[in-house]
């Protein structure tokens, strides 16, 4: 029942082994398997987007990322299960890290340079991008090493993601979005970023097309739910916060996009 649980939580409409997927399946039975999947997803929750739909490592299933979630679904659309696909043979490896890792860079290459807050080295020899909120207790840990970790070679590009969220109960901004669309409109926006994450200081009002609003969405499709989130360069998710020798170290034994 927990697992029934979990599904209904972040695909409200979705039950545990999909009851309205027959008919779904029956509608599109001549179809290729990519549709009757998507298909009978869109059957079973109204509205659903879909992220992508590509083969599963797994015969006769495809794999589903949408709303920063992947599951598997069988090319039948009958059934789906929820977490890792996992090969056993030795080494163990998780199958599911490659498909994320090609969708989270294919969703970060959507945010330019210009609209990050980058802290590098002259030469960096990786670069990670981090999610990040000017509010959050980690982060600030994180910014304090920001020299250190420049040193090792490491470039950070800072995006925002909000934790309250862009908007409150009642449809106004959520303070803390409004304090880093401010930040991330400032002229002078490494310099502000530092004195509302590390003094608290609230930046000037200003006003410009905020790329927080679309930072937010990314985070949100590739399964981003707290900051700060790291992110290697060849898409792997690094976890949390890292000290400076521990983040590279991470990046090492993830292959981390070195240079």
């Amino acid at each position: 029942m927990q697992f029934q649980a979990n599904i209904k939580r972040w695909w409200p409409a979705l039950a545990i082994f999909l009851p309205m997927l027959a008919c779904a399946q029956a509608q599109v039975a001549a179809s290729s398997p990519e549709m009757v999947v998507r298909q009978a997803l869109l059957a079973a929750s109204p509205g659903l987007k879909i992220d992508s739909i590509t083969p599963a490592p797994l015969p006769g299933f495809h794999q589903v990322i949408a709303r920063g979630r992947m599951v598997y679904v069988r090319d039948d659309g009958r059934y789906m299960f929820d977490g890792r696909l996992v090969a056993l043979a030795a080494p163990a490896r998780d199958l599911s890290q490659p498909a994320w890792s090609a969708f989270r860079r294919q969703q970060l290459a959507t945010i330019p340079a210009a609209d990050r807050i980058i802290f590098a080295p002259v030469k960096p020899r990786y670069r990670v991008t981090v999610f990040t909120d000017v509010t959050c207790g980690f982060c600030r840990e994180l910014h304090r090493h920001i020299a250190e970790i420049n040193q090792l070679g490491i470039e950070v590009d800072y995006v925002a993601w909000p934790r309250e969220g862009l908007l409150t109960t009642a449809g106004r901004p959520t303070p803390v979005a409004t304090e880093m669309d401010d930040v991330w409109c400032a002229t002078d926006r490494k310099a502000t970023y530092e004195a509302a994450l590390m003094r608290a200081e609230a930046p000037p009002a200003a006003h410009c097309a905020s790329p927080v609003q679309r930072q937010y969405a990314v985070g949100t499709r590739i399964g981003v739910s707290g900051t700060p989130t790291i992110i290697a360069e060849d898409g792997r998710e690094l976890g949390g916060y890292l000290a400076p020798q521990a983040l590279l170290q991470a990046l090492r034994n993830s292959g981390g996009g070195g240079r």
